[in-house]
């Protein structure tokens, strides 16, 4: 089965108003939790790479992917400091975790899982980046937009690493069965509500009514 390749395939639901609306009142927040996940996007990709190092292509897609979420991660430093947004220890948000819970125990279910899972959530990221960059300041539009390709490249290389996959001792139509469970807890957990803002949070509580 051929996985969708673009993101407008790829996710069921597009970001909630409200959390635009947040965003743009709230950057601060939306600037030290991006941070936060680019560290953690680097860090996916390295724990990868220690764990599975029978695929050379996996090694290469994930060195690439680490180096450059290192780099973005240091370009969101700079731009904190120039604006004098002091970088806080914030909680993270539920997404990634309640997307994780769905990921097997077992191989190789476990490394496909984990390669889905990586893939909404650079999807995730490349939407939210670039409906927010029409909304904000020059500077911060333009760092957002030339953002844009490497997300799409991240998550094209999840999903062809996961597609790389069948065959063998997972069945051809496993990735489309995990993908289709993975993007509808994906929609929900973007469609709900969150008590606090993040980067990819719902719809924030104090928008409700």
């Amino acid at each position: 089965m051929s996985l969708p390749d673009n993101a407008e395939q790829l996710l069921l639901v597009a970001s909630p108003e409200a959390w635009l609306d947040a965003a743009l009142q709230d950057l601060p927040t939306l600037l030290i939790d991006h941070a936060n996940c680019e560290k953690k996007a680097a860090s996916t990709a390295l724990s990868m790479m220690y764990r599975y190092v029978e695929h050379p292509e996996l090694l290469h897609k994930m060195s690439r992917l680490a180096r450059e979420e290192l780099r973005h991660f240091e370009q969101v430093l700079a731009i904190m400091q120039s604006r004098n947004v002091q970088y806080l220890q914030i909680s993270s948000a539920r997404y990634a975790g309640e997307l994780h819970k769905l990921v097997s125990r077992q191989e190789p279910y476990r490394l496909v899982d984990s390669l889905l899972v990586g893939a909404l959530i650079e999807a995730r990221s490349y939407e939210r980046f670039g409906l927010l960059a029409p909304r904000l300041d020059e500077e911060l539009a333009k760092f957002y937009r030339s953002l844009l390709a490497s997300e799409k490249r991240h998550f094209q290389d999840y999903l062809q690493l996961a597609q790389a996959l069948q065959g063998g001792r997972l069945d051809a139509s496993y990735c489309g069965n995990k993908l289709r469970e993975l993007t509808e807890k994906e929609a929900e957990l973007i469609s709900s509500t969150d008590d606090d803002f993040r980067f990819h949070s719902g719809v924030p509580a104090h928008s409700q009514r």
